[in-house]
């Protein structure tokens, strides 16, 4: 076993053939390496990225490297960003359910492409898309230990793990249908499918909108807000996309539909809610639900969502002319490539897709 002596640290061939590191810290503590080397400049290598830090002031900016857990250090990656609630309560969902149970107490420094393989085998192929998610989302916090210089790389390596395929079939209602699923609401909800459909919103976007959202005419809706309802309480805040602050031209056949609305189920107030519970406040998504499963199974549609609405609206609009493009503005889509070009969508191009729509509907049967 030879030692070799050297400016800063120490290199060590084992017995077995392999190389050890190890150096004296700033905390004038002996840090191992998290692991032996087939070669010797391996080991130099990790010594040199261990001097790095130190020369940078990086050295102690997180735990020591060779110390933190995986569950410490996805702790301490979800509180440093700014998260919405739902996207939050997802992700430690995910954490305490299908990754910290198996991989938490684990060093992060030990985490292998191989040991990433076993935790993810271990998830089992009945649930794809959440294996998927909880994949990315260790994907992304062992991403960020490599830009912290807690890692050298990153052992999430599974080729296509963070892919998803919609196994189910999106329903996709008529304007027929449309009609008889609002129809199938309470009164005061009905106007709240009519809207979704037509214009293409998320809930949490209708479950926000306002009397003062609605133009006077109802010709425009200024979608400017959305709201979550997690752990028992609701959050107000922007749309989930950039591109989701918009204006939506409303098509000119549902407009007395939302005129009567206004006038016989929303109080007189700007800030009124279009759809609010019984106290004034916001409707929870199980209230909703309550009716829309009554709703839905009357028309024949079992399986149809709440978000299936928001498909609806965009294959409808699609099916009046609109580019893809267009139907991005309506819609409040965004990707990098396409939003830079919503600044190119003339807000006249919008009120001439809503009276398409108009014209399809006249023309449904």
């Amino acid at each position: 076993m030879a030692r070799k002596r050297r400016g800063f640290g120490r290199i060590r061939q084992e017995r077995s053939g392999r190389y050890s590191a190890a150096y004296i810290g700033p905390d004038t503590r002996l840090h191992h390496a998290p692991r032996t080397y087939a070669f010797e400049s391996d080991a130099e290598g990790w010594l040199a990225i261990e001097r790095r830090k130190i020369d940078l002031g990086t050295w102690g900016a997180v735990e020591r490297s060779d110390g933190v857990t995986l569950r410490a250090y996805a702790i301490r990656w979800l509180e440093q960003r700014n998260l919405r609630p739902r996207t939050r309560a997802h992700y430690e969902s995910m954490l305490e359910r299908l990754i910290l149970p198996e991989l938490g107490a684990a060093r992060i420094v030990t985490l292998t492409p191989a040991r990433v393989r076993e935790w993810h085998s271990g998830l089992g192929d009945g649930h794809p898309t959440r294996n998927a998610h909880a994949y990315a989302l260790l994907h992304a916090i062992c991403a960020t230990a490599v830009t912290d210089e807690v890692l050298d790389a990153n052992p999430c390596r599974i080729r296509a793990a963070m892919a998803t395929t919609r196994r189910r079939d999106i329903d996709i209602l008529t304007p027929t249908e449309v009609n008889r699923l609002a129809a199938k609401m309470p009164p005061n909800l009905r106007a709240s499918v009519i809207l979704a459909a037509w214009c293409g919103l998320r809930w949490g976007e209708t479950s926000e909108l306002r009397r003062r959202d609605v133009a006077p005419d109802c010709a425009v809706l200024r979608v400017r807000r959305a709201v979550t309802y997690r752990a028992g309480k609701f959050t107000v805040g922007p749309p989930k996309t950039a591109a989701g602050v918009r204006d939506v031209a409303v098509p000119p056949h549902i407009r007395a539909t939302l005129k009567a609305h206004l006038r016989n189920h929303v109080a007189p107030g700007a800030d009124s809610l279009l759809f609010g519970g019984d106290d004034g406040g916001h409707l929870r998504d199980d209230q909703y639900r309550v009716h829309w499963t009554k709703a839905r199974t009357a028309i024949g549609k079992p399986r149809l969502r709440v978000h299936d609405l928001r498909h609806v609206g965009s294959v409808l609009a699609a099916q009046s002319g609109a580019t893809t493009v267009e139907l991005m503005h309506r819609l409040g889509h965004t990707t990098p490539a396409m939003a830079l070009r919503y600044q190119h969508v003339a807000e006249g191009r919008d009120a001439e897709i809503a009276r398409r729509l108009s014209k399809l509907a006249a023309g449904a049967t």
